[in-house]
């Protein structure tokens, strides 16, 4: 399986959040998935923690490379092709997932069922 991590899926897990369900665990930690964190994700988490909004490690990288995630750069095609989306979800940085999970074939652990009226591949978180 090749997943891409919701901002909060990430959070969850790296907390060890009971939200985070089995289904979910189970398709991040087996050891045949590639899971991928997006520039994205980081930068929403970022923005996040110097406004107060959340508490998030401060170690973000290390937390990520440590869990051998994959990192997904943001392209200007990914941008391009998040501007083009349709409306049905107004948040950039969801949006900018979206379109990397398009580009990259990559299936979207989320607990966003808006994100699934894309038509990409989504894994209920």
């Amino acid at each position: 399986m090749r997943l891409l991590l919701d901002t909060h899926v990430l959070l969850w897990w790296l907390a060890n959040d009971p939200h985070l369900g089995e289904e979910a665990r189970a398709g991040i930690s087996d050891p045949g998935s590639a899971v991928y964190v997006g520039a994205a994700t980081v930068r929403e988490i970022s923005i996040k923690r110097v406004l107060g909004k959340l508490d998030a490690p401060s170690d973000l990288l290390s937390q990520i490379e440590l869990n051998r995630f994959e990192q997904l750069s943001m392209t200007v095609s990914h941008a391009r092709a998040a501007g083009a989306l349709p409306r049905h979800h107004d948040d950039p940085f969801d949006r900018m997932l979206v379109a990397q999970a398009m580009a990259k074939g990559l299936t979207l652990l989320t607990r966003d069922s808006r994100m699934g009226l894309y038509g990409v591949g989504v894994l209920a978180a």
